[in-house]
């Protein structure tokens, strides 16, 4: 796995989610916060929405948050428990969401101490690409 180093710019990112987990994250259907550096160097935030039914993860609430104000490119994306538990690393799911839309992402991951940011495929390294089943469709040899 390779990882890369954790910058000052990151730590801004961690911070900026921390707060908004602290500030916003209330009882039991709001208890992730999730923050993203979008290409252009907005912080992007976002809590998760819990349901018994399988409400979305901040990461992915975060996804559509940032769509909705114009950032459709995430450098990197941290996201960080409610009541001090600091950074979570993504579900499978939020895995995979993150490599399809994002395949460049940095994912911040590790205890407070031992912060890294390392690329998605670090955290995905058997990775389904979603695209390819569209492959023998777009050359024509689309099986009945």
């Amino acid at each position: 796995m390779t990882a890369t180093p954790i910058d000052p710019v990151d730590h801004e990112l961690v911070r900026a989610a921390a707060h908004v987990a602290r500030t916003r994250c209330r009882g039991d259907n709001h208890t992730m916060a999730a923050a993203g550096r979008a290409r252009d160097g907005r912080i992007v935030t976002a809590v998760n929405a819990y349901h018994f039914t399988g409400g979305p993860c901040a990461e992915l609430v975060l996804i559509g948050t940032a769509a909705a104000q114009g950032a459709y490119d995430l450098d990197v994306i941290v996201a960080v428990g409610d009541r001090d538990r600091g950074v979570v690393p993504p579900c499978g799911r939020c895995r995979q969401v993150l490599l399809d839309y994002f395949p460049t992402v940095r994912v911040i991951v590790g205890e407070a101490d031992r912060l890294r940011a390392v690329p998605i495929t670090d955290l995905l390294p058997e990775r389904y690409v979603w695209a390819d089943h569209q492959l023998d469709a777009e050359n024509g040899s689309e099986e009945p």
